[in-house]
């Protein structure tokens, strides 16, 4: 067995008992909050969610630089693995962070008065426009350069995204302020416990679509060098 498929294994145990420990701990071992109840739960899950989908997309910001820098055809790859589920998690956050607005605030969607929304809307079509300018640009080497350079520009509106709480106190609630959090113990240990499940989770996932999209590169070699070779 070979050493990527060895860390696999390790990754796909860990993120399986990770994620079960954390559902563990939020539905059991964390306190209902006083004030919300259960809807309170889905916080540890939306935050998560939000941490893994701008940690992916800075992953694809280092990516980006390491292609310009050496060309290595992998950092391309793994850029493009790390929007793919940074979109997917940002989606989660979105959806749950709903959920528990129309919960707290009688509202799915009050973006009149909270500012993140827009901006994480904004920084979902930034990354959604990253696939589709890798969909339209041809030559393979031409849409890597093209995409490394898009991801370092597009992560700009990360940073904005997760400082606006902080710059434009509105609705949504700061968990750590300057005098510490007003989580109980309890929900602070559940809560960065599914922190680190949900990153074991991430890296899980993007060992996984990266070899995926190794093969697909070799597969289309090969494509390339028998029509080479039937032409010739």
């Amino acid at each position: 067995m070979s050493k990527s498929l060895r860390i696999e294994d390790v990754l796909n145990w860990l993120s399986g008992l990770s994620m079960m420990v954390a559902l563990y701990l939020v539905f059991v071992y964390a306190p209902t909050e006083a004030t919300m109840g259960h809807v309170q739960r889905i916080f540890y899950f939306h935050v998560s969610s939000a941490w893994v989908g701008f940690f992916a997309f800075l992953v694809t910001l280092v990516g980006g630089i390491a292609y310009l820098r050496g060309g290595n055809r992998d950092w391309d790859t793994v850029a493009l693995s790390s929007v793919e589920i940074g979109l997917t998690f940002t989606a989660m956050a979105v959806i749950t962070g709903s959920i528990w607005a129309k919960a707290t605030w009688n509202a799915w969607w009050p973006w009149q008065q909270e500012p993140r929304l827009v901006l994480v809307s904004i920084l979902l079509l930034l990354y959604l426009a990253y696939l589709m300018l890798r969909a339209f640009v041809e030559g393979e080497e031409r849409k890597a350069r093209f995409a490394a350079v898009y991801g370092i520009v597009a992560f700009v509106s990360v940073p904005f995204t997760f400082m606006s709480v902080r710059w434009w106190q509105r609705l949504h609630p700061v968990v750590f302020e300057r005098e510490g959090t007003h989580l109980a113990p309890a929900m602070l240990a559940t809560f960065l416990f599914c922190l680190v499940a949900f990153t074991i989770l991430y890296f899980t996932l993007l060992l996984h679509r990266s070899r995926l999209g190794r093969l697909a590169d070799q597969a289309e070699g090969l494509k390339e060098r028998l029509r080479t070779g039937e032409g010739g």
